[in-house]
């Protein structure tokens, strides 16, 4: 037994009248943000591999500590 189209078209027609059009094509649009946000973190995470980036926390660490020493008045110190 193989499905015939009649079938096919009948789900399809219960499906649209219990759902209703507008949401079953919100649903597909969710479904391909889905699909291309997915391929777009696939391919910034080969990216990232390739390029090491150093953290930005270590790097506002460093600049912190550089500006402090350069502010550090030394003339009061007597």
């Amino acid at each position: 037994m193989s499905i015939s189209f009649w079938q096919v078209a009948l789900v399809v027609a219960l499906i649209v009248l219990l759902f209703g059009r507008g949401k079953i094509s919100e649903l597909m649009g969710d479904v391909a943000k889905g699909i291309t946000s997915f391929k777009k973190g696939l391919k910034e995470d080969v990216t990232e591999d390739t390029e090491p980036e150093e953290p930005r926390a270590l790097a506002d660490k460093r600049s912190v500590k550089a500006e402090a020493v350069k502010t550090r008045d030394t003339s009061a110190q007597g």
